[in-house]
């Protein structure tokens, strides 16, 4: 059985798909659907038994699972809006419960990858986005709940004390199909295409943090990409060991972004090859956000590539027509 956290959400249904893509069906879906948009993300998945996420963790306290094998844990679940500043809830729900699954994870003997995040590097400007504690100023209590549970990963590895795979991915920028139930949450991708769709233009801030209009980079990764990086470090599917290897064990917290930071307008004209010309407005930038928007993301992937991982990224070009050639901007 493979169990998949979150995985009715963005990231997390997009891998169960792609382990679909590959034969396994073998699946635990583990969610909250007190939001019921995020159902179509799973239409047409294939999955053998789901969990609300309140049971899932009780019967982890109880060790009443009942799975006699778990083949991998992906860990996608979280709170990961930002704008939530209830501290309590967000450390129970992305640290606490984060360790609950280690532990199920060492009991079973089973990897377990994990979604950590870019915001943990805060207002970091470019050269200041490799994996260090110098770089790591989360500006929010989401990126402080990632952290925190990256710190303690780090400090079994010290210890010396996880003898399974672990590694966190610490997310970039994501875009890609289903995403639509995140509302506000959701890509700018997704955000400028809806703008394009509806009013044939497309909104997005005057210069800001050093950047000329709509000249501010990010890091955008394709949620595809995300999920390949989630099986190869599981060792599954494709990624499998074969000829008699053994399986690897890996100990790490890793970047997960294409690496190359691009611009707002570079966004906006790859998505009029998709949608048609639209008329770009550049808006005043919001002085509440000064202190708390990260102008430039890049990940710096030395130490994913480290760790042995060489697959390839997605253009954003390339990753902007699969989007919207799979699943209409509805979904």
């Amino acid at each position: 059985m493979y169990i998949v956290t979150g995985g009715a959400g963005f990231i997390g249904s997009n891998l169960v798909h792609e382990l679909n893509r590959h034969g396994i069906r073998d699946i635990l879906v583990v969610d909250n659907l007190a939001d019921p948009h995020k159902l179509v993300n799973l239409h047409g998945a294939g999955f053998v038994d789901f969990m609300d996420k309140r049971e899932f963790r009780r019967a982890l306290a109880a060790k009443s699972l009942g799975i006699p094998r778990v083949e991998a844990i992906f860990h996608q679940g979280a709170c990961s809006n930002t704008l939530v500043d209830d501290g309590v809830y967000v450390m129970d729900n992305n640290f606490t419960c984060s360790k609950e699954v280690l532990e199920y994870a060492i009991e079973q003997g089973a990897p377990l990858v994990y979604a950590s995040t870019a915001a943990v590097y805060g207002l970091s400007g470019p050269g200041h986005f490799t994996p260090t504690t110098e770089n790591e100023k989360p500006l929010n209590v989401y990126g402080f709940s990632k952290l925190a549970f990256d710190n303690y990963v780090r400090h079994r590895i010290e210890q010396q004390s996880l003898p399974v795979t672990v590694v966190g991915l610490r997310y970039f920028n994501v875009y890609g199909p289903r995403e639509a139930h995140k509302g506000r949450m959701a890509s700018v991708i997704h955000h400028f295409s809806k703008q394009m769709v509806e009013t044939e233009r497309v909104r997005m801030f005057e210069g800001s943090g050093g950047y000329t209009n709509g000249e501010q980079r990010r890091d955008f990764v394709f949620v595809k990409d995300l999920a390949h990086l989630n099986l190869f470090f599981a060792q599954v599917g494709p990624y499998a060991p074969t000829g008699g290897k053994p399986a690897k064990t890996w100990h790490a917290v890793v970047n997960a972004g294409s690496g190359r930071a691009r611009t707002f307008n570079e966004v906006a004209r790859a998505l009029m090859h998709v949608h048609g010309e639209a008329m770009i407005e550049y808006i005043p930038f919001p002085a509440d956000l000064n202190a708390r928007y990260q102008h430039f993301t890049e990940a710096d992937l030395t130490g994913l590539r480290a760790t042995g991982c060489d697959l390839p990224f997605t253009s954003l070009e390339d990753g902007v027509r699969q989007t919207f050639a799979e699943i209409p901007l509805s979904a």
